[in-house]
């Protein structure tokens, strides 16, 4: 078996401004792993300012991983492959390498898809693999000013979203009020959701809600930091509408852990992005607490490329409780981004 590493970076078509800043790029990384003529290929997707890795070290860090993996007995090799996930030894060794972790799933399961039928991006057989089915996904508003916040709903209406999700905390809560009250006049049954990126203090979060909720909002990400549990605790509990955590879920590994904040902060939905959280393991296990609390969950990408982004849509369509919109509307957000392996249609992602 032969493992190898290159860096890539995604340069973006319209600067991503976001309450933590405004991105032009954004670097990734490819794992490519081959055994027996068959090879496999997974995108690590990096996030600055939200993934967990030390990025100078990272690439210390990944060739460690594929000289590991180089020198690792085919029939381990095999057997992750064929069970499609890593064993628990590999988890604990690389969990605050997230982003490590779900690369070799993927690469594990294109080898695994090639070497079953020859199809490459059938990670998973599912209807939407199959192409028979599409993923209903929320249209992304990104920030800016009025004018081109206007121009994005229009764009995402004529294309036919039913589920809108708009970042807040950057232009002011008035024109932000003003935006989704128009926007909620002109379709009265479209799902909003807003993101605040942990940007409010939990006096601003209540007030903010409080009004977010004349508008019928569905429910607000992360309103405050992640770090301040006490506040995201009463948020959920005493804000006007419902609260999903993210960047709250970054780092937590252990199951007391885990269990902790569920409990304490008691969230409506958490929102699973894999390349940030460690995976397909450890998102599932993210879900299967969230059941058992009888709290929602939802699957996004954390801004992976084409191969990155298909992967995810592709495990998120083999969960059995999977519902609702998810967010995987972002592969046009790059110039120079890797071949379209999906397309969007009316508001749902389809395979090619």
């Amino acid at each position: 078996m032969k493992a190898k590493f290159w860096g890539y970076k995604y340069q973006f078509i319209r600067p991503a401004v976001t309450s933590r800043g405004t991105m032009t790029e954004k670097p990734c990384y490819f794992i490519e792993v081959t055994c027996d003529g068959i090879t496999g290929r997974g995108e690590c997707g990096i996030l600055p300012g939200l993934s967990i890795e030390n990025l100078l070290t990272y690439e210390n860090k990944i060739q460690e991983v594929c000289n590991e993996l180089t020198f690792l007995d085919s029939l381990i090799w095999k057997q992750w492959a064929v069970q499609s996930c890593l064993d628990e030894i590999w988890y604990e060794k690389y969990k605050f390498w997230p982003s490590l972790i779900f690369a070799i799933e993927l690469a594990l399961l294109q080898w695994k898809s090639i070497f079953d039928s020859d199809k490459t991006w059938n990670l998973f057989d599912t209807p939407f693999t199959r192409k028979e089915k599409g993923l209903l996904i929320n249209g992304l508003l990104w920030m800016g000013d009025s004018c081109y916040l206007n121009d994005q709903i229009d764009a995402r209406l004529i294309e036919g979203y039913e589920c809108i999700k708009m970042k807040v905390g950057a232009i002011g809560i008035e024109d932000e009020l003003n935006i989704l009250g128009a926007l909620r006049n002109e379709k009265s049954k479209l799902e909003i959701r807003v993101d605040a990126n942990g940007s409010y203090s939990l006096e601003m979060a209540l007030l903010n809600m409080n009004r977010l909720s004349e508008i019928d909002i569905h429910s607000i990400e992360q309103p405050c930091s992640p770090k301040n549990i006490v506040a995201l605790a009463h948020a959920s509990r005493h804000g006007s509408i419902p609260v999903a955590l993210d960047e709250s879920l970054i780092g937590i590994y252990g199951e007391n852990q885990r269990d902790f904040l569920l409990d304490k902060i008691k969230p409506a939905y958490i929102v699973l992005k894999p390349s940030l959280l460690g995976g397909i393991f450890s998102c599932e296990d993210w879900i299967y607490r969230a059941e058992e609390r009888g709290i929602g969950w939802w699957v996004t990408s954390a801004l992976e490329g084409n191969e990155g982004l298909t992967g995810i849509a592709q495990w998120a369509s083999s969960l059995r409780g999977l519902k609702g919109f998810q967010g995987f509307g972002t592969g046009s957000l790059y110039k120079n981004n890797t071949p379209t392996l999906t397309e969007v249609r009316r508001g749902q992602i389809w395979m090619l």
